[in-house]
């Protein structure tokens, strides 16, 4: 071989180096900017999501799937179209439950709005979770469109679709859903209605002095408060808080230092059962826990509280409530629960 033909295989070598040298230059930069666009997030609104209904004490579902083997799939609530975008994701085949939870785990790790997921098994039910023993030929990703962080924005819904592409590549899938501007449109409009819908309710107790925290808690469940969660509420017959008692402005079960400084009760409208007392009642109670604990009740405006304007304040309230109906959001509900959160 001549000299000219070693020097023409050597620079066609180079040439084909240098090619593939800049389709990785260009492939590692295209990825970096997709990554700055949209980062992985390190929370997983819709795994947090399944695994808390998994410890639904209601429905006895276990915390892992490896322990749910014999627990019955538990059924998805309605979509609410109202409040909710959904995404459609179809597989041409079956896919077990076990294979379905992987995928999600793997691809959904995007932060957004609060997503619910509905998957639609062999048997036409729609399951609030993949179960292992159970096949599965599509779901829907309903997403919330408001809360009281604001509507969803475009990153939020872009995130989240490319996040149902990239699951519904892995099983050769197709991806259906309204386009992102009727999306952000809706978004703004339930926004702006609930905006107008929203209201809580707060009073003080100004305790003499820092109390002991164990020793509060005690007065308070005396009082007639009990245990929900981590907060202590005062429940209505359907086991809801019609108000809540704050610790220092935390939840009661969260505070964990030894004393407490501030007491607040928190009556939050939208998510307390109607009343048409709702004020009044929450006034009183507050005037016995003050009673009891040596403190003085105080309005929002830091001014001792008097039984003037309960009345008042009563009817203002039970407005709220009614207008939240004509808006098909009544007060305590899951749905509105959602929304107003």
């Amino acid at each position: 071989m001549s000299d000219l033909k070693i020097a023409l295989v050597a620079l066609g070598a180079i040439l084909i180096l240098l090619v593939l040298l800049f389709n990785w230059w260009q492939d590692r930069r295209v990825r970096n900017t997709m990554k700055d666009k949209f980062p992985e997030a390190p929370a997983d609104p819709l795994m947090t999501q399944l695994e808390a209904e998994r410890r639904e004490p209601t429905v006895r579902i276990a915390e892992t799937l490896a322990q749910s083997k014999a627990e019955p799939a538990v059924l998805a609530e309605d979509i609410d179209a109202a409040t909710e975008a959904v995404i459609d994701v179809q597989f041409p085949k079956a896919v077990p439950g076990a294979e379905l939870m992987d995928l999600l785990r793997a691809y959904l790790r995007v932060e957004t709005k609060p997503v619910r997921l509905f998957a639609l098994s062999t048997q036409g039910e729609h399951h609030a979770y993949p179960h292992e023993a159970e096949q599965y030929v599509g779901m829907q990703l309903a997403v919330l469109l408001a809360n009281r962080k604001g509507p969803i924005s475009e990153i939020d819904w872009s995130r989240l679709w490319m996040a149902a592409q990239n699951l519904a590549q892995q099983l050769d899938g197709t991806v259906d859903g309204p386009e992102q501007q009727e999306v952000i449109e809706r978004a703004q409009q339930l926004d702006n209605l609930c905006a107008n819908l929203d209201a809580q309710v707060g009073l003080s107790l100004r305790l003499p002095q820092p109390l002991a925290t164990a020793e509060v808690r005690q007065v308070a469940l005396s009082a007639g408060f009990m245990e929900y969660g981590k907060q202590l509420g005062w429940l209505a017959s359907s086991g809801i808080p019609r108000f809540t008692l704050l610790f220092d402005g935390k939840p009661a079960m969260d505070l964990h230092s030894a004393q407490v400084s501030r007491l607040d009760l928190l009556l939050d409208v939208p998510n307390s059962p109607k009343d048409e007392n709702a004020f009044s009642r929450m006034a009183t109670v507050g005037r016995d826990l003050a009673m009891r604990l040596d403190a003085e009740l105080i309005d929002d405006q830091g001014q001792p509280l008097t039984a003037h304007y309960d009345d008042e304040i009563d009817q203002q309230l039970y407005q709220i409530y009614e207008q939240l109906e004509d808006a098909g959001f009544n007060a305590g509900e899951n749905r509105t629960l959602r929304v107003f959160t």
